[in-house]
């Protein structure tokens, strides 16, 4: 005979997410200081869930964690500053950590040229056991903080470049390490953990710590964890771009349109930025290279391609300020 399926969980008089499975007597244990690792006992017949219960619990515990970082904004924007005015004088922004945060990490140094035309080796993503990791577990890796020495070894840093370390439990040896040794060597150190207290964060000059819990799945760490780590990489990585000047407004001018979708975004900013007609706007792009922020500038300051080169690269880059310059003064 077939077990009766189990209850759906009763959902609060708001109409909102289900109610938690009833507690049982499971104990809610963790190593210590991993709070991301913690056992919810009331969770504990989750397998029971109907799915779409199953779910819903999950979901609301996803919309905790954007709670959770807005409560360390100051933190973050602590960070953003010190990072844009190293990367300002020519430092690098560097992202450490194992498994899913380093794979993290790696995503999102990756996504910084295409969006914001950064140079190769600008914003570095390193993960333990290297490229092989961000396709599959390397075992062990993130235990071996000698692994760390050798990825930063390489770098040769200067105190212009920030090391950030990622880490959901903060107690990851090789990431540690990594934070350890950059700040050793002089450079600006962030630690990122989604606990309080942690070794990480006591390693590092700076520190954010967004607190997101025990998650759905005891210790999988790529959920909530996860979450949040990305939005504080989202968050970080995008300010510092605002603050060097890589955007206009809120438009990407800096796009590397080095494919049929980009170019015609890069198309669509032009247009949006100048309010010029499609033909001039098409001139403009063939005249910089494609380059959107060249082709504004010329359009808007009324000066041709070299002209325009030059003046961002008096402005560093800043399309407000070369448009300034451009201006006659009164």
């Amino acid at each position: 005979m077939e077990n009766d399926p189990a209850p759906a969980p009763s959902r609060d008089p708001a109409g909102g997410a289900p109610a938690p499975p009833a507690p049982n007597t499971t104990p809610n244990t963790a190593p210590a200081g991993a709070a991301t690792e913690a056992v919810r006992p009331e969770w504990a017949e989750l397998d029971l869930l109907p799915t779409l219960d199953l779910l819903r619990l999950m979901n609301a515990e996803d919309r905790t964690v954007a709670e959770a970082v807005a409560g360390r904004l100051r933190e973050i924007a602590a960070v953003v500053d010190a990072v844009a005015a190293r990367m300002g004088r020519g430092g690098r922004l560097v992202h450490v950590g194992a498994g899913t945060a380093g794979r993290l990490g790696v995503l999102d140094a990756g996504e910084c040229p295409p969006t914001f035309g950064t140079a190769p080796g600008q914003v570095v993503g390193l993960i333990a056991g290297g490229p092989a990791a961000l396709a599959g577990a390397v075992e062990g890796a993130e235990d071996r903080p000698e692994l760390a020495a050798t990825d930063l070894a390489a770098l040769v840093l200067t105190p212009q470049d920030t090391v950030m370390g990622i880490s959901a439990s903060g107690r990851t040896p090789y990431t540690v390490a990594a934070v350890r040794q950059a700040r050793a060597a002089g450079a600006l150190t962030v630690g990122l953990a989604c606990t309080r207290g942690s070794a990480l964060v006591a390693a590092a000059e700076l520190g954010i710590e967004v607190e997101t819990g025990p998650e759905v799945v005891a210790g999988s760490t790529r959920l909530k964890a996860g979450t949040a780590q990305k939005l504080v990489l989202n968050l970080l990585s995008t300010a510092v771009m605002v603050r060097l000047g890589r955007t206009y407004g809120n438009l990407m001018v800096d796009v590397r349109a080095g494919n049929e979708k980009l170019r015609d975004r890069a198309h669509r900013i032009v247009v949006q930025a100048t309010g010029a007609d499609p033909d001039t706007v098409r001139d403009a792009l063939a005249a910089t290279g494609g380059r959107a922020k060249d082709a504004i500038l010329v359009i808007l300051a009324e000066v041709d391609a070299p002209a325009a080169d030059r003046l961002l690269a008096a402005s560093g880059g800043r399309l407000r300020e070369a448009l300034d310059s451009a201006r006659p003064q009164a």
